[in-house]
């Protein structure tokens, strides 16, 4: 036994502990119940439940398993009369006040309060007074309280401040008077909010979009995975029959943890759209009307078979389709193959790994010791790892960012550099430099090394024993992600930090293994012949006929007003898809319905390289099919072999052996350095990204996420200055124009905005007739 390891005995069995453990995890380990209202493993101890109090002997008085550390020879007994009458009188105590609206109550039936009071309650109480009431307050649009239940356990005040980052909750007053509630009564938007729903003990905090429609043991509880970020994160899908009820989180330490996103957690609404398709449509006298599978197939089929033609791909669809629609693709003789549909530069293409991946397993972010990331909103864009990467953060490192905006974080950024999006490279070259990086190839470079901060920032990388380099969401959307990936190569080798890519969507990482590229097939082979267009190229120059899966190009698109002018200019556009959209409706030929996530198998590769598969747990609505099976009939219909799957497994199995030799590894080497591109003087450029409930089309679709307030971004915001030179006030309307097409948009200060920008988001119905997401703009007062 080592130094570090004592015995102890609890209830007569001899158990091997570590020094300092609590008493509470020595038992737990162990299998051994002792009951807890406060105690949570991944929160602080409070000890305030006072329900864990057990028997140490040679100790006065009952003890806190929670707070109580073990020592050697300790002898403990949680279930002798003196524990029992302890657990029963806190039991008592806690239910002075609570009301008895079990019935009622959306907890009723998986309620840890109701657990622990049949074991250790008593049938009658002693107290007859009046019962405290506490008035609800609302809290937002996913959360619901019922603050009378409340027993002042505070796990959702030590999640909001030790976890998310953000204390949104917290406690006033004394004894029976502690009141938990949100500050001046302002709303709760931590976007991992949700995860206090799990871990109150008692129906004081439940969702509010599944509220009072099913009782706890009507669900049944399916395993699937989260559709929406590169972390995959899991989850457990409650069923009430063949209607999802809500979504929980599913454990699993190496990924999520015990939490996940709000995303996650309320994006299901989204699947009971209005606009969900439901039978197969084809455009008959200008207007899409329904009709039968095989009138659509052979529409379809008629449309493809033009030598013309582009794939345009969701980055978030299941690996099994991404697969099959690049096989589709190439079998009728086209490499115009893309799923980057956001992305806006392409000429480092051919240096691009073989597989963007983080560079380390998502655990491994709690212990780096610097980092820098570039271009990336971590917090909203991957919620969980930025959880992983706070951790590290609290423990010192140092953990900076380049980015064309300050995005809130939720801990201390060692440097946090917001400038133009066209002094982005050269922000990171000034890092570069001062990190003694090798860069005498780039042409055209700045004469300045920067200063201090970078030079801070490099020491940091150099000085770390565990630091990485991130490129982010932004960076991929970035006009210059060339010149971003090269300095953020020669930064890494530099510094011997690890390079590393946080995948924008579901699976972007799967893309690159599917072969959903021009210019390689899957398992990462180079395309035979000459490569195909790219997303870009393909909407830049208008092509024939175009097949769209799971694209929703208004939203998607770099360019969406580029991309609609390419739809509305082709002969053929063909959609496979689970949504109606407008471009869909008033530009597609034919509308093939398919399943969504939870309606079929289907295979999510991480940000970890890590392979993730679900099966389908309801039936898609009406008509709608698999997609793996729409593209089974469809290649059938085109008579191209090598379809005949029986299964979405056999595919999985067929992708899997083509990307047996593949190496993850996001260090390359350039045949052409990119030149360095000088920053625009005087000109007003337009920023902005994805927001966090905009990145797929179950998720835009989901009305409780969108009425939070990272659901309410369209909006041009702009520092205090601009406004001034504009003559605006916030809340004022403007007319943003950008390559020929306008909207109108509401004002708003933003400080954070650097001066000579306006940050209006991309993937928004409000914003979807401008152009790119970065580039030139005007704004004129309405």
């Amino acid at each position: 036994m080592s130094d570090d390891t004592i015995q102890i005995t609890v209830d007569g069995t001899s158990l091997t502990a570590k020094r300092g453990q609590m008493l509470i995890e020595v038992t737990d380990a162990a299998g051994i119940d002792v009951p807890r209202f406060c105690y949570h493993k991944k929160l602080s101890v409070a000890a305030n439940c006072r329900m864990c109090l057990v028997e140490v002997e040679k100790a006065p008085k009952p003890l806190p398993a929670c707070a109580t550390p073990v020592m050697p020879d300790m002898i403990v007994h949680t279930a002798s009369k003196l524990a029992r009458d302890a657990q029963k009188g806190t039991m008592e105590f806690l239910l002075i006040n609570h009301p008895l609206d079990c019935p009622i109550c959306d907890q009723g039936g998986e309620c840890e309060l109701q657990d622990v009071a049949m074991g250790y309650g008593s049938g009658a109480s002693q107290y007859t007074e009046g019962k405290r009431v506490v008035f609800d307050k609302y809290i937002g649009p996913l959360i619901a309280t019922e603050m009378t239940r409340c027993i002042h356990c505070t796990r959702c005040v030590r999640f909001g401040e030790e976890i998310a980052g953000i204390r949104e909750l917290g406690a006033t007053g004394r004894g029976e008077n502690v009141r938990i509630g949100t500050y001046i009564e302002k709303s709760v938007v931590s976007e991992v909010s949700g995860n206090v729903i799990d871990i109150c003990p008692v129906g004081a905090l439940t969702a509010r979009p599944s509220r009072y429609t099913a009782r706890a043991w009507e669900l049944s509880q399916q395993p699937s995975v989260s559709p929406h970020d590169s972390v995959g994160s899991n989850i457990y899908v409650h069923m009430d029959g063949s209607t999802v009820n809500r979504v929980v989180p599913r454990d699993n330490e190496s990924i999520n943890e015990v939490w996940i996103a709000d995303r996650d957690r309320f994006s299901y609404q989204g699947l009971k759209s209005a606009d969900r398709l439901q039978s197969p449509m084809v455009r008959i006298d200008g207007a899409l009307q329904a009709t039968d599978w095989p009138t659509a197939l052979a529409a379809a089929a008629l449309k493809l078979k033009d030598t013309d033609l582009g794939v345009l791909v969701s980055p978030s669809i299941t690996l099994e389709e991404m697969y099959l629609a690049q096989k589709l693709g190439r079998e009728l003789g086209s490499n115009n193959i893309d799923h980057r549909l956001g992305q806006a530069d392409f000429s480092a293409q051919d240096a691009a790994p073989g597989m963007p991946w983080l560079g380390m397993g998502l655990n491994d972010l709690e212990t780096l010791d610097a980092a820098l990331l570039v271009g990336s909103n971590i917090r909203k864009d991957q919620p969980i790892a930025a959880l992983r990467l706070r951790k590290s953060a609290l423990k010192g490192a140092s953990i900076s960012f380049i980015n064309p905006r300050h995005f809130p974080l939720h801990f201390d950024a060692a440097e946090n550099i917001a400038t133009r999006y066209d002094s982005m490279v050269s922000e990171l070259f000034y890092v570069a430099s001062a990190a003694g990086a090798e860069l005498g190839n780039m042409q055209n470079k700045p004469d300045s090394k920067g200063d201090e901060r970078h030079q801070r920032i490099a020491d940091a990388l150099k000085s770390g024993e565990r630091a990485a380099v991130f490129l982010g969401n932004i960076s991929v959307q970035h006009p210059q992600f060339a010149q971003l990936q090269y300095l953020a190569n020669a930064l890494a080798r530099a510094t011997g930090a690890t390079l590393g890519m946080l995948p924008e969507r579901a699976n972007t990482a799967g893309a690159w293994l599917a072969g959903v590229v021009p210019h390689r097939h899957a398992g990462g082979k180079s395309a035979a012949g000459a490569a195909g267009l790219n997303a870009r190229q393909m909407l830049d120059t208008p092509l024939k006929s175009y097949l769209l899966v799971g694209a929703e190009l208004e939203f998607d698109a770099v360019n969406p007003s580029q991309a609609m002018k390419a739809l509305e200019g082709a002969n053929g556009v063909v959609a496979i898809n689970s949504y109606m959209s407008d471009s869909l409706s008033q530009y597609a030929d034919v509308v093939l319905p398919a399943a969504t996530f939870t309606e079929t198998f289907g295979t999510y590769v991480n940000a970890t390289g890590n392979w993730q598969s679900s099966r389908g747990i309801t039936n898609p609505p009406g008509e709608a099919r698999p997609a793996w099976k729409i593209f089974r009939v469809l290649a059938d219909e085109l008579e191209l072999d090598g379809f005949g799957y029986d299964s979405p497994e056999d595919i999985t199995r067929e992708l899997q052996a083509k990307c047996g030799d593949i190496q993850l590894g996001n260090l390359t080497d350039f045949a052409t350095v990119p030149d360095f591109t000088a920053p625009q003087d005087g000109v007003m450029l337009r920023a902005g990204e994805t927001p966090i409930y905009a990145t797929d089309p179950i998720v835009r679709r989901s009305q409780p996420l969108q009425k939070s307030l990272d659901g309410k971004q369209a909006f041009a915001s702009m520092a205090s200055s601009e406004l001034q030179n504009l003559s605006l006030n916030e809340g004022d309307s403007v007319s943003v124009r950008q390559n020929g097409s306008a909207v109108t948009l509401p004002v708003k200060l933003d400080n954070n905005v650097p001066v000579g920008c306006v940050w209006v988001p991309i993937g928004l119905p409000e914003t979807a007739a401008l152009g790119e997401v970065f580039g030139a703009i005007e704004v004129s007062k309405v």
